[in-house]
């Protein structure tokens, strides 16, 4: 069994608190993506779990067994750093047998060099296995480290930002590669991350990480079409969701800064009960579409080209927003554009506390 779980884990620095009352829980065989911005806590998090720190308050389970007195070794897991850790002058077939004659787990050579071939091969690194690790390439090198934890067949492997040293298109490479090599370990994986496209790509399930609390746990597809707050809702997703002080007042939703009001349909209304007053209205940049009929008016002020579509930066009044459009699509710096937001997609926000105002957001907020 590779549970874990994390009950009211608290951990501070001095007068620093890196977690608060941390509850987290990873299913056996998961995929878990934690996601948050440099300094949420997410080392922290893994290195609680790897037995490298102790709580302040709070118990950490692995398979169901209280393992705060038990080493990082007897706690049988694997690391996998942004650095590579590996010996530079050793080759790669001696990086990846070390792990397999230490002290606490020393193997027979026949079943040591059986689980390095079975490792070269996974990870299609036979070729290299006599050549010196400082001869590598970074995906080499990274590759090797991940090498290394498959080798000792942990029960849980903790990734710390393993892609982010690499180049965009190693990392895309890379990133299929250790979703396809945790479906065929049948593994329990905790990959850490700042980058939201690995953790949309590659998780079972995403936790968002927001200065030591978690904002919000899900799968992918719901942390981005179901965002718990303004926080999540602005972090995942790229461009950032389009979040607007607004009014709702009866049926009809006004944006103050840009001048706009529009009738809400049924289906909206229902969706967010008797809501009403000022709030946050949030949509994404794929959810604004060009209309000729639309009651949104609004001038070009910036064009970011991606190849197979645009994102337009456009401004009505004193307030911008961004709309995703087909690369044929004319969008000239100043041009004005006809728009209308699609309601279905229309997420409200309350205006102090941030949280999602919908059906779906108060169904997370009363799970939690």
């Amino acid at each position: 069994m590779a549970h874990v779980r994390l009950r009211s884990i608290t951990k501070t620095f001095g007068a620093h608190t890196a977690l608060e009352n941390l509850d987290l829980e990873i299913a056996d065989g998961e995929f878990f993506v934690l996601l948050g911005p440099t300094g949420a806590g997410k080392t922290t998090t893994l290195r609680l779990i790897a037995g490298l720190e102790k709580p302040t308050a709070g118990t950490v389970e692995i398979g169901g067994i209280d393992v705060g007195g038990w080493s990082a070794a007897e706690r049988d897991v694997a690391l996998v750093l942004q650095q590579y850790s590996l010996y530079p002058r050793y080759t790669v077939r001696q990086n990846l047998e070390f792990p397999l004659k230490s002290n606490v787990r020393r193997l027979p050579q026949p079943e040591i060099d059986q689980r390095v071939a079975k490792a070269a091969k996974t990870l299609r690194i036979e070729h290299l296995l006599d050549r010196k690790v400082d001869r590598l390439s970074g995906g080499e090198m990274q590759r090797v480290s991940i090498g290394r934890a498959i080798v000792r067949s942990p029960r849980i492997f903790l990734m710390d930002e393993p892609l982010s040293n690499l180049d965009a298109k190693l990392r895309e490479a890379l990133r299929s590669e250790l979703k396809d090599l945790q479906m065929q370990l049948g593994a329990t994986f905790l990959f850490v991350t700042h980058d939201q496209i690995e953790a949309m790509s590659m998780g079972d399930k995403v936790g968002v990480l927001n200065d030591g609390r978690l904002a919000q746990v899900g799968t992918p597809y719901e942390i981005y079409h179901h965002p718990r707050d303004t926080y999540v809702a602005s972090f995942v997703g790229s461009p950032a969701m389009n979040l607007l002080a607004a009014d709702l007042l009866g049926d009809r939703l006004r944006i103050p800064s840009a001048a706009i009001e529009f009738p809400i349909g049924a289906a909206l209304r229902a969706r967010f009960g008797r809501t009403s007053g000022p709030l946050t209205l949030g949509i994404r940049a794929e959810d604004v579409h060009l209309d000729a009929d639309g009651v949104i008016e609004a001038r070009v002020w910036g064009v970011e080209n991606h190849g197979v579509e645009k994102i337009v930066t456009l401004k009505a009044g004193d307030c911008l927003f961004k709309a995703t459009m087909p690369a044929t699509t004319a969008a000239e710096i100043d041009a004005p554009m006809r728009l209308s937001f699609d309601q279905s997609k229309l997420h409200l926000f309350d205006a102090a506390t941030g949280l999602n105002l919908s059906q779906e957001g108060r169904e997370l907020q009363a799970a939690e």
